[in-house]
């Protein structure tokens, strides 16, 4: 990426926090928290994404024969269904249905793919937005910026002053409801003279042709109802196979999506329909001559069937539980984080499928790979993965013109053609050990404003940030000099401490807290020269480095997962690895046994406590007052709630952050392009700790991009858990 580039993409962003920032954070707040009590209420809330997993997996895997069926079922009760193969096809079928007609329209982000606004404008058609989000959009003529609520981004007052603008009313527009008054008086207009109502599907029935919408305000049924054409545009992957399979995602879309148990309206539609119509001046007609046409879209999609890395894909219902879970979507909506289309942590997967891996590089490293969304997903997508892997095809797309000069020449598995800022943080375990070799010159070199200016300059990496200080000792040499201090005959236990990159030659005093608490439960401690989790390439999109490397840190681990010994790791992101991303790098195996054997350290500490080690081994708090934040994959993973329960038995006075993101995620943090919207993220979780109640407070934080923002935004220094417990 060029400096210009990057240049480019800070600029923007820093627009869009100061634009639109704020009502997007509020929003997504609001939708985020909903969503949180509202799946709270639910006994069954697993079981239920469970079952609605299943039954998408089913369809995709049939939909042929569900398109099939679906059309046999509409055509015998007297509709039309049309199969489009991309959008132009789409919008020639419906421009020759609508042949000019007035089309009023409900929500559907179909639509916005194919753009079917533009043709049938084109093709003479006046057509009106009826959900009130959609109509301000259309006055405004902007995209929408999350696929739920497509207008988030604006306050009342910014819309209050575009209709008043726009339309001139003889009262000016202020209040809500006299802004959604306007709207309905003057959409109820367009409703009634339209002929054609055109409206999306959030799920289409195979069985009865039944047709599922899910909306907040009932215009769809008035697009419907009050026209004498329907057309309904789908994407394919919305058949499902009954009508009873419904359930399950009623239940859950409105809880997932905006935080309602159930939205205002449900509506099951199996058209044609027979009630009667209206005409321009209020009269009924029969409705005996209602045409319905079902537009079933490809677009992309069956080749997305097809490729077992984006397929997850097809599964999404649309709900925007990832876009309002991530915190980097929060900060900045779907106008940084989006396409063509789509927006959010799926619409990596979205747009790459049905616009090209072009669109899908505008934005894909807005995702961190945090794994916040996974837990929140109704269907269970893994959407970092997806991410991940349109990332590395991104970049084994580019030019690799350049790989002769690479092969061999370089510590990773990557052409030639990948962004030298990606290849320097991929490779971060090979910078550390050199950073190590030659410390403490290294760091003096690499603080002088020169190499910061050369750094930034080349590769992105921001100068306001301070650089990591590599420790001339690692861990693993550190130990390999002590020994280990517990006898194995009267070891309680016996573990392999991992040693991660940062904990190995950044942060090598956790680790060594890490092996003095275990030692004083009776624990024998191992510290192996394993290497990087490959956690650093994976999050820059280096999945065949991502592969190495674990396989790597396997054969270091087997022999003490063989002897029936337990690995700790500090750094909660490697666990993540192994307990996730290895299922799909290693052999099934291989990853089975590493992840049962594999436990964080604070969560390792508790279940030594609960079966017996001796709590007299650790200081005593004496009640001082700790301020913690717990790591994003750390609360993916459920562990946070036994650093507390640690910390509060050994006498420590415990506050939690309600913030889930530091905003650092990495590298993320140190690129250039990203530096401001990280800091923005992470100021939340600073107004959260300089509370009076949090200020005088030790900061506590477990993973290392979070001491990393902490340590930046932060007068105090923050510490790692585990040297709360150590002894020195």
């Amino acid at each position: 990426m060029s400096v210009d580039t990057r240049q480019r993409k800070a600029e923007r962003i820093r627009h869009l926090l100061e634009t639109e920032g704020d009502s997007v954070h509020k929003n997504t707040q609001v939708f985020n928290n909903g969503r949180y009590e509202s799946t709270a209420d639910l006994e069954d809330y697993e079981a239920l994404k469970d079952e609605a997993r299943a039954i998408k997996e089913d369809a995709i895997e049939r939909l042929p024969e569900l398109v099939d069926r679906v059309t046999e079922t509409i055509e015998a009760n007297g509709g039309t269904v049309y199969v489009a193969d991309d959008a132009a096809d789409a919008n020639r079928y419906v421009t020759e249905v609508a042949d000019g007609r007035d089309v009023v329209k409900s929500k559907s982000m179909t639509s916005e793919e194919i753009e079917v606004n533009e043709s049938l404008e084109a093709s003479g058609s006046d057509v009106w937005e009826t959900d009130l989000a959609e109509f301000v959009l259309q006055v405004a003529d902007e995209a929408p910026s999350h696929i739920v609520a497509p207008a988030i981004h604006k306050s009342r007052e910014e819309i209050a002053e575009l209709f008043n603008a726009y339309f001139d009313p003889e009262k000016p527009l202020e209040t809500a409801q006299e802004l959604t008054q306007f709207a309905r008086e003057h959409l109820g207009e367009k409703i009634a003279d339209a002929d054609v109502g055109m409206t999306g599907a959030n799920f289409v029935t195979a069985d009865t042709g039944t047709l599922a919408l899910v909306t907040s305000e009932g215009n769809a049924r008035k697009c419907v109802q009050a026209t004498d054409t329907h057309i309904a545009v789908a994407g394919v992957e919305k058949l499902v196979p009954r009508v009873e399979d419904l359930q399950p995602f009623v239940e859950l879309i409105g809880r997932s999506g905006t935080g309602q148990d159930i939205t205002s309206y449900v509506s099951l539609f199996t058209p044609p329909g027979d009630s009667p119509t209206f005409d321009g001046d209020g009269e009924l007609g029969s409705g005996d001559d209602r045409e319905f046409h079902l537009v079933l879209i490809d677009n992309g999609r069956m080749e997305m069937r097809e490729d077992d890395q984006l397929r997850e894909t097809l599964y999404c219902i649309r709900c925007s539980a990832c876009a309002n879970s991530c915190a980097n979507f929060q900060h900045v909506g779907g106008h940084a984080f989006g396409g063509e289309t789509y927006s959010g942590g799926i619409a990596t997967g979205w747009e790459a499928g049905v616009h090209g891996a072009d669109s899908a590089a505008e934005f894909n490293d807005l995702c961190t790979g945090c794994s916040r969304c996974v837990n929140q997903c109704p269907v269970k997508i893994d959407i970092p993965w997806i991410n991940t892997v349109v990332r590395d095809r991104i970049n084994r797309g580019t030019d690799g013109d350049l790989d002769f000069l690479v092969d061999g020449l370089t510590p990773d598995e990557e052409p030639g053609g990948v962004d030298l800022q990606k290849r320097l943080f991929g490779n971060f375990d090979t910078l550390a050990k050199l950073g190590s070799t030659f410390a403490p010159l290294s760091n003096w070199v690499a603080q002088t404003g020169p190499a910061r200016s050369l750094l930034e300059r080349t590769l992105g990496v921001d100068s306001r940030r301070e650089l990591p200080a590599f420790e001339r000792e690692s861990l693993v040499e550190w130990f390999e000099n002590r020994g280990p201090r517990v006898d194995p005959e009267e070891a309680r236990r016996q573990v392999a401490l991992y040693p991660d990159a940062y904990t190995n030659y950044v942060r090598t005093e956790r680790g060594k807290a890490a092996v003095r608490v275990l030692e004083a439960l009776d624990v024998r401690v191992d510290v192996p020269a394993a290497g990087e989790s490959g956690r650093a390439p994976l999050s820059q999109g280096m999945v065949a480095t991502a592969q190495s490397n674990a396989e790597d840190v396997y054969d270091s681990l087997a022999p003490a997962v063989a002897a029936g010994h337990d690995v700790v790791v500090v750094e909660p992101s490697d666990l993540a690895m192994f307990h996730r991303e290895y299922e799909r790098l290693l052999p099934e195996d291989e990853y089975a046994a590493l992840k049962d054997r594999s436990y964080e350290v604070m969560e390792y500490v508790y279940g030594l406590l609960e079966n017996g080690a001796d709590l007299d081994a650790l200081p005593e708090g004496d009640d001082t007052r700790i301020a913690y934040h717990s790591h994003c994959q750390q609360r993916t993973l459920d562990l946070e709630p036994y650093t507390v329960a640690v910390l509060e038995d050994c006498g420590f006075d415990v506050t939690t952050s309600d913030v889930e993101c530091c905003g650092m995620a990495g590298s993320f943090g140190y690129k250039s392009e990203y530096y401001e919207l990280s800091v923005d993220v992470g100021e939340a979780l600073v107004d959260q700790f300089t509370t009076e109640n949090t200020a005088d407070r030790t900061v506590v934080a477990s993973g290392t991009s979070c001491l990393e923002q902490l340590d930046a935004l932060l007068a105090r220094r923050p510490a790692h858990p585990v040297r709360l417990l150590d002894t020195r």
